[in-house]
């Protein structure tokens, strides 16, 4: 005892402070070699079994390196262990030896730092500090040469970690914001991304436990899972999932969910509990401060401590404090870098499942929902990584808190804990009425699928008018997922201002503490130290809601992630696949025996009783009536549908040439070769046989051009041309042509046949099934397939089927005359790729002013109002506890209890209140804006012209509606609340310290300069980061948009391994620019921080500098508001940076509202007459029209006279101009030069909606929208029940319509994929007849129906619009050789115009196009 006494003497009870020599020369020399010896073997263990990253050349630097640091150590550890002289030298050699393995180890493995070493070299400095200390006593005292060596080795030891912490923590990220500094970053200036964050290895490893996962809950269903399917491999298709019933789905829904967690957390779990080890030792430190404060403060009251205490426990604040920083942003690092790969993880599993699922499957799931899985759902997931151990954590944390204030009032902490455990039930029921208001996701999906169909069909929608009714629609979608944000937010509002409470807490605890026992005293020591503790509080407290809801957000995501993945997928066994036989030309390389097909497992069969062998080599060709089940033959072929019964089997590879073409948003010639290599020779051959050639010469970069999504600057003819040509460049041995020769020309038809599909074209040798109404083509087939009513009603060779005069023959017969079509479009045009955009500085100031001038300065004043009003009584009551602590008691008590609690209560009670007005004035605001901006943002696209959409990917413009819509939404005003919160809450502080030691503002001046500094030195690099990421993620959208609309295409040439590289590619290239965007935001973090806590050390200095004249109340005071700095620092760092990156959203939505706009819809006090046109009379003098300025006339001089109730063909080949003359009319192009008149007005003097609704135009591809047949055929709903079947009856549809089960009230799928194409070209026929104006324009108006439909259709504008003036875009000559005049178009001129018997006897343009069509 008299021992430790004497030990205690030395060490605390003295004014010169030191520890004996028995501890320094064990426990400080020993603890870090045994920390060393110990780790050593794991560490070695832990490389041995990481991945290789190779090996690290030995270098003369490395070798230089390394002797010093062995000589350094030697030195140094032999000074340490000088008292051990006889182990001395065996120690020094054997850690040497043991450090210079683990340095050569590492570089072998391809490890550039050494977690294990720099941890050493730390732990060795540290405990030198002492023996340190002592050497300069001795110095001071006796001056010694040997000791000054030794102290100037230390210090090399000492700098030498210290550079490499630099290089670590400070120099990567400061190199990056420099460059940002000094000029706009690029996607070239950014890090490359780590080989674990990368999308091939975050799949591979998930893939693994994913599988295992689907195993699982497959097997109570006893079927497989597609994911047990490597992705190492091209090619196939997924295993059955064969639930039946809605309930079922549900269930394995939900399963899917909680298993696509369970494998996330298989893959990232252990990275993650390494992040949460920091957390946990984040919170050690943080509980260690209030100690440390209650230390302070009794030095505070006795008169007779050593200064150096003081100083002692001041500098402790400052160490805990800066370490309570450092790891609570490595703990973020890790929860952002496990939240990007789930982004990862999660995008790669939606991307592939795309490639998988079944046809039905995919009409339940549209586009937009998809988008939003991958964009809203995916940001929800990444929230919930960085608040899910708030979950755990932040009860864990109330409780010590508890704990240790029970430890200061007793019993009376139970008052404020029964308090929080009511808040808390509260907070479940606010939470769970949160949950079901996630509604408003349906709303967000709904308004995503509406806004790309509109995108899809926006040409449909400028020539009929329609915009406003779709305006209106999307207005209502809009309008409720705002409501059911709005009641959110208010429920949010509500539960923030129940936790943050914390004021009421206090004086409830304080209220039972003087009042149970008159002999309670509260002094500074009981009042401040618990308001350190409050402080702690009130971070569980104010995450736990963001928590809360961050969980029953992530819970709903997950629900919609694991519905969509649970969907059907195509089995493997719908098509059985077999080696291609070489040699064998007797063989069948297509056989279907007895098959039945549906598009569910549920549904009624499509295609029965099907039977067919093909044999290799061979020409089939399909025919039959619209609907009659072609195309769904083709899908069995491709076992896109469900086989019901029977076999399907192929011989060899398949290519597959769908009805409508599908283009990817690439070169022309990449879209031909589709991932293959190009071989000259063969490319031009192609090009040749497939009639491209002189399609080149029209591209302004010929092959080179880029092709706009969906083929839009191609026409219909070149887009199915351009279709054609990549599955003939592939030279499969199976071919699957649907209708290819519909969208061409009659003799570019002829040729294409010739050259590439008939008996001496390009695929003589290869097995071909052909579906076509060409009957010129049927005598050259080797077998003719008619199909009727999903069944094969005839079958054999042309000559056959003639000799049986079944149906068949009869039908021949009927339409001999008849041939196909004509040219589309020609788009002179290039489409961008990529999204253009110079990056600037900075957010410009202008973007602020645009925000805050939609949510109204109303709204404004009342937000600063009560952020000011809160932070008031906020400081209110704090000085106020600063005099209750100064109070002297008298005869051991204090007096006025019930006034000091009274008020005490009135501003907790003022604070909540404040609080809750605030955060709902906020967000009400936030919504106000949204609504506004979102508003504005419709408005202006929809305002833009055609000519907008071809050079602007659709992922550009659902990334504005979706993801930066939805950080309008939520993320700005969220970022505000928190901003402004803190904002008022540090100056707060700062009045606090300034009030309580006026020399603290010596030192917050200059730290608030730096803070500025570095604040905007920072902003600058980050808001270019987050232009990056948001310009690399619209790739994403535009490439899920492309997969999923082209997924039978893809699966049918085996290109999904392809594809969903370049999906990883992608996303990697987005993840380049996330990463460094949240590493630097981290950097930011720390350097603040400890500006926070140099604020922290010089309060707590001057405190006890001067606590001669300072009071214990007003020392509390001011240290316990200063440690809150770091946190509010942190805080506004977050909020700060969320808000700026955020805003950046503004911008990108407002962008739009420079876009070059087309002319006015409507005109006040038009001069128009409301039965314009009466007549149809039509002029064009000296008409031009460009596509773009700089670019050859599209049409050139045109000079014609239309008169009323005339019909007028328009005839030509592809690049004529035939459909820029209705082009011209709609206005959808405007005039180059000239004019166009309709009964003498000109019609660019009128709106274009006055213009558009008052003629009509059938147009080439028929677009459908999701939706009500009704809908669909009258979106305004101006027409009447009887009107709606006469248009029905007129188009020959209403047999179809009233057999199904709700006839008009019939859901189309997204873009009308539930009806045959055919089918939806007569709704768009039953469109005209609803409108019957005097105008009528058909552009290849029967593209897709078979001769005899075409006819009825011929018949059904003969009679219903006899007295309207018709233009018809020829797409059969014998249409229009009963017309009044026929103009011949080449190349933007008018070539000839006459009657067509007086330009067959002209033997001219005509003429020849006649002889093709064998008509003359």
């Amino acid at each position: 005892m008299v021992f430790m006494s004497q030990d205690w003497n030395l060490t605390w009870y003295t004014s010169r402070p030191d520890l004996t020599q028995c501890f320094q020369h064990t426990v400080l020399v020993w603890f870090p070699c045994v920390y060393m010896w110990t780790c050593s073997p794991l560490y070695l263990l832990y490389l041995q079994l990481r991945p290789h990253r190779g090996v690290i050349p030995l270098s003369k630097l490395c070798c230089s390196k390394t002797v010093r640091t062995q000589t350094t150590q030697t030195v140094s550890v032999s000074a340490c262990l000088s008292v051990f002289q006889p182990v001395c030298r065996c120690f020094s050699l054997s850690f040497c030896v043991l450090s210079v393995v683990i340095i050569q180890f590492e570089r072998m493995k391809g490890s550039r730092s050494s977690v294990l070493l720099f941890l050493f070299w730390t732990l060795l400095v540290l405990c030198s500090v002492v023996p340190l200390n002592v050497n300069v006593q001795q110095i001071i005292d006796q001056v010694s040469n040997i000791i000054l060596i030794r102290v100037s080795l230390r210090d090399k030891s000492l700098q030498q970690v210290t550079n490499v912490d630099v290089v670590v923590v400070v120099c990567l990220p400061v190199s990056l914001m420099v460059r940002g500094y000094r000029r706009p970053l690029q996607a070239a200036d950014l890090w490359s991304l780590r080989d674990q964050d990368s999308s091939i290895q975050i799949m591979t490893d998930l893939e693994k436990f994913w599988s295992q996962s689907c195993k699982q809950l497959e097997k109570p269903a006893g079927s497989g899972t597609s994911w047990s399917r490597s992705w190492s491999r091209s090619g196939g298709v997924s295993a059955p999932t064969e639930e039946t019933l809605l309930l079922r789905r549900n269930r394995k829904g939900r399963g899917y969910g909680l298993f696509l967690l369970q494998a996330l957390g298989r893959s990232f779990g252990f990275y993650f509990l390494t992040g949460t080890l920091c957390l946990l030792l984040h919170d050690a430190f943080m509980f260690a401060v209030p100690q440390v404060l209650s230390l302070l403060l009794s030095f505070m009251r006795d008169e007779d401590a050593a200064m150096w205490k003081g100083f002692l426990f001041a500098s402790l604040l400052f160490l805990l404090s800066c370490l309570q920083s450092l790891l609570h942003h490595q703990y973020m690092f890790h929860c952002f870098t496990v939240g990007m790969r789930v982004k990862t993880a999660v995008m790669g599993l939606v991307y592939r499942k795309c490639l998988l699922i079944s046809s039905a499957a995919r009409r339940q799931c549209t586009l937009g929902e998809i988008i939003n899985l991958v964009s809203a759902d995916t940001q929800k997931l990444m929230d919930f990584v960085v608040y899910f151990n708030s979950l755990w954590v932040a009860p864990i944390e109330i409780a010590l808190c508890f704990y240790f204030l029970w430890q200061l009032l007793g019993p009376s902490a139970l008052a404020g804990l029964t308090a929080v455990v009511l808040i808390f039930p509260l907070n479940g029921f606010i939470a769970k009425l949160r949950s079901k208001l996630q509604v408003q996701m349906k709303f967000m999906d709904g308004r995503i699928k509406l806004m790309n169909e509109i995108l899809s069909g926006v040409k449909i929608l400028k020539f009929y008018a329609w915009e406003e009714a779709f305006l209106r629609r999307i207005g209502v979608l809009r309008d409720g997922e705002l409501w059911a944000l709005k009641k959110s937010q208010i429920l949010y509002s509500v539960s923030l201002a129940s936790f943050n409470s914390s004021s009421f807490l206090v004086s409830l605890m304080f209220a039972v503490y003087v009042l149970i026992d008159e002999r309670n005293v509260l002094d500074a020591q009981k009042i401040f130290v618990s308001v350190a503790l409050i402080n702690i509080l009130k971070t569980p407290l104010s995450q736990l809601p963001f928590a809360m809801s961050t969980a029953m957000q992530a819970v709903v995501s997950l629900r919609r992630l694991g519905n969509f993945l649970c969907s059907d997928e195509l089995r493997p066994d719908n098509v059985e696949r077999l080696p291609h036989s070489i040699g064998m030309t007797h063989t069948f390389s297509v056989m279907i025996e007895g098959g039945t097909f549906s598009w569910t497992n549920e549904g009624l069969p499509c295609l029965q009783r099907i039977s067919m062998k093909v044999k290799t080599g061979s020409l089939v060709a399909v025919v039959g009536h619209v609907g009659s089940g072609k195309s769904s033959l083709l899908a069995a072929m491709l076992g896109e549908m469900e086989r019901r019964s029977g076999s399907v089997s192929i011989k060899g590879s398949l290519a597959y040439v769908p009805q409508q073409a599908w283009i990817q948003n690439a070169s022309l010639m990449n879209n031909i070769l589709f991932g293959e290599e190009r071989t000259e020779s063969w490319y031009q051959r192609v090009l040749e046989a497939c009639a491209l050639l002189p399609d080149l010469d029209i591209l302004p970069a010929g092959d080179a051009t880029e092709i706009g999504e969906k083929g839009l600057n191609l026409s219909g003819g070149q887009r199915q041309r351009v279709s054609l040509a990549r599955a003939v460049y592939r030279k499969s041995d199976v071919y699957l042509l649907d209708d290819p020769l519909s969208a061409v020309d009659a003799h570019v038809g002829q040729h294409i046949f010739d050259r590439v599909i008939g008996p001496r074209g390009l695929l003589k040798d290869k097995t071909r099934v052909l579906v076509t109404h060409g009957l010129s083509f049927l005598s050259k087939a080797d077998l003719v397939l008619v199909m009727d009513g999903g069944q094969i009603s005839e079958i054999g060779s042309y000559m056959e089927l003639m000799d049986r005069k079944g149906v068949f023959a009869k039908f021949i017969h009927t339409f001999s005359g008849n041939r196909r079509r004509d040219s589309g479009i020609p788009r002179d045009k290039t489409t961008d790729h990529c999204e253009i955009k110079e990056l600037c500085f900075q957010v410009k100031l202008q973007m602020y002013r645009e925000y805050f001038k939609t949510v109204g300065l109303l709204f404004i004043m009342t937000i600063i109002f009560l952020c000011a009003f809160q932070q008031a009584s906020s400081l209110a009551y704090s000085y106020w506890l600063s005099l209750w602590a100064d109070e002297a008691p008298v005869n051991g008590t204090q007096s006025d209890h019930n006034l000091k609690l009274s008020v005490f209560a009135a501003l907790g009670f003022t604070q909540g209140i404040a609080m809750f007005g605030t955060t709902l004035a906020i967000a009400l605001g936030g919504i106000v804006a949204s609504r506004q901006l979102h508003a504005d943002l419709l408005h202006s696209v929809l305002h833009s012209p055609v000519s907008f959409f071809e050079v602007t990917p659709s992922g550009n413009l659902l990334n504005r509606f979706s993801r930066e819509m939805d950080a309008i939404d939520c993320m700005i005003p969220d970022g505000l609340k928190m901003m402004l919160g803190y904002l008022f809450k540090l100056l707060e502080v700062c009045i606090i310290l300034l009030l309580a030691t006026p020399f603290t503002g010596l030192v917050l001046l200059p730290l608030t300069a730096v803070y500025i500094f570095i604040q905007s030195f920072y902003v600058v690099s980050s808001c270019q980061l987050r232009r990056l990421e948001a310009v690399s993620r619209s790739p994403i959208y535009s490439h899920f948009n492309e997969t999923v609309q082209g997924a039978s295409v893809i699966r049918a040439f085996g290109e999904q391994r392809r594809f969903v590289l370049h999906a990883n590619r992608c996303i990697d290239n987005n993840q380049e620019a996330y990463f460094p965007r949240f590493v630097a935001t981290r950097w930011l973090a720390v350097n603040l921080e400890f500006l926070g806590n140099l604020l922290v050390l010089a309060a707590a200095i001057l405190s006890v500098q001067g606590r001669d004249e300072l009071s214990p109340g007003i020392v509390g005071l001011a240290v316990s508001h200063s440690l809150q700095v770091t946190g509010i620092l942190s805080w506004i760092v977050r909020s700060w940076t969320d808000v700026e990156n955020n805003i950046v959203s503004v911008e990108r939505v407002k962008e739009y509202d420079n876009t070059p706009k087309e002319a006015a819809w409507t005109i006040e006090d038009s001069f128009l007459p409301a039965a314009w046109p009466t007549t149809g009379n039509i002029q064009f003098e000296d008409y031009g029209l460009q596509y773009r300025k700089g670019l050859d006339w599209a049409l050139n001089d045109i000079n014609i006279d239309i008169q009323d109730r005339e019909k007028v063909g328009i005839v030509g080949r592809t690049g004529a101009g035939k459909s820029s003359l209705a082009l011209g009319i709609f206005r959808i192009l405007e005039a180059a030069k000239g004019r166009i008149f309709i009964d003498g007005i000109d019609i660019a003097q009128i709106g274009l909606h006055d213009l558009r609704s008052r003629i009509t135009i059938i147009p080439q591809d028929p677009v459908l929208f999701s939706g009500s047949l009704r809908m669909n055929l009258d979106p305004f709903d101006t027409c009447s029940e009887a009107d709606l079947w006469k248009a029905l009856e007129l188009a020959h549809l209403s047999s179809f319509v009233s057999a199904l089960p709700q006839k008009l009230d019939h859901e189309c799928c997204e873009g009308g994929e539930n009806l045959s194409l055919g089918q939806r070209q007569l709704l768009c026929l039953a469109r005209a007849l609803l409108r019957k104006t005097r105008i009528l324009v058909l552009d290849e108006a029967t593209a897709a129906v078979d001769l005899k439909t075409d006819q009825l259709i011929q018949s059904t504008i003969r009679s219903q619009f006899g007295d309207c003036t018709v233009l018809t875009i020829a797409h059969r000559l014998n249409t229009i050789m009963d017309y009044s005049r026929v103009i011949v178009m080449d190349r933007g001129c008018i070539s000839e115009m006459d009657s067509p018997s007086q330009l067959l006897r002209q033997q001219t343009h005509f003429y020849q196009m006649c002889i093709e069509a064998g008509l003359v």
